[in-house]
């Protein structure tokens, strides 16, 4: 038995989204079936729906960043009961038993981590679809709690954008006394400014654009650095401990790794490759400086980072869409035209059915 569902796919890396009808699992024991209300578009979504890191295969139902409410549950599920507000994130299953997972870091799962879109069920074989849809089944170890203080639609982006900066600042521990830098402000540079402002660091946006200032402040930044500007990159030298950076395609890091204190650490949350300009080595080696990266996060600090969102206020700034518009909404994306995520309301799939 299995369960029909509309959604909407990407058929190949040329044509717009259309709508779709496929078919998820029937429940098993330790499933939760989910009825999702809201996904977050993320820019990985444009990524594989256009093929752009070569491995997309057709059809493809995207979306990763989901929030719904529980409809089902299997036998064996005790955590999560129907009715319940719960979130489902860039992973649908792992290994479960390597030393990664073991650590509770499944995203870095040695035998590679089934993704909610675009992987093969580690059980059956039958390719997962993500959030792009009405419901989706999975395995209660990969289902997240959504706090009733959280506003769901804002939730949603938490899910990859929160957590994917969430997950660098706590494993460098940042907190008070941290001297932080975040490049960029999109989706994932203005939740980075967020999370450390309110994990108490002092908070600096590095950004080409001036009239970005206002808008950094207000999302938590203490200053704003004009990297475009050589006098006011000489006066930052030395002054940060830790630099994320979430700019998405290639840059030159060596002005950024000069405003490192020694052993201070420049994090890539952004798949940059390969990495051009060329470092200078010297850049590292005289200040035992360190340039790391970070993907995502595991399921159990990706539940603290929602538990802290609760207890602080914090939600992700988003533009609704309805599911219609998800090709003009990847446009807009390409064109950096959103204020900082769109957040899609499946229950718009009813005035257009699959």
């Amino acid at each position: 038995m299995t369960i029909d569902i509309r959604g909407y796919a990407a058929h190949s890396a040329t044509t717009p989204l259309t709508p779709y009808r496929f078919e998820r699992r029937d429940p098993r024991a330790d499933d939760v079936v989910i009825d999702i209300l809201y996904c977050g578009v993320c820019h990985s979504d444009l990524h594989t729906a256009r093929n752009e890191w070569h491995g997309t295969k057709y059809p493809v139902v995207p979306g990763h960043e989901m929030i719904g409410k529980v409809s089902a549950v299997g036998s064996k599920v005790s955590k999560f009961k129907v009715g319940d507000m719960v979130g489902v994130g860039c992973m649908v299953d792992s290994c479960q038993h390597c030393t990664a997972c073991d650590r509770g870091l499944e995203q870095y799962c040695v035998e590679g981590a089934t993704f909610s879109y675009g992987s093969k069920d580690r059980q059956d074989g039958r390719m997962t679809y993500g959030g792009y849809s009405e419901r989706i089944v999975v395995s209660d170890k990969f289902v997240l709690s959504i706090s009733d203080k959280l506003d769901p639609k804002s939730a949603a982006p938490l899910l990859c954008a929160g957590i994917t900066t969430w997950s660098p600042l706590r494993h460098w521990n940042i907190g008070k006394n941290s001297k932080v830098a975040v490049v960029g402000l999109g989706g994932l540079g203005h939740m980075g400014l967020k999370f450390a402002k309110a994990l108490g660091a002092e908070v600096t946006l590095f950004t080409r654009s001036p009239s970005k200032e206002d808008e950094a402040r207000r999302l938590g930044a203490d200053h704003v650095v004009l990297s475009t500007d050589p006098e006011q990159m000489k006066a930052a030298a030395g002054r940060f401990d830790f630099i994320l950076d979430t700019v998405p395609h290639q840059h030159d890091l060596n002005p950024y790794l000069a405003t490192l204190k020694i052993d201070g650490v420049h994090v890539l949350v952004g798949l940059v490759e390969p990495i051009e300009p060329t470092v200078h080595a010297a850049s590292i080696i005289f200040g035992r400086r360190s340039i790391a990266g970070s993907l995502i996060g595991g399921i159990a600090e990706t539940q603290e980072m929602l538990d802290f969102c609760a207890e602080h206020g914090i939600t992700c700034d988003v533009e609704m869409i309805d599911m219609q518009y998800i090709n003009e909404a990847y446009e807009r994306m390409l064109k950096s035209d959103v204020r900082y995520r769109f957040v899609i309301d499946l229950a718009s799939l009813d005035k257009n059915p699959a």
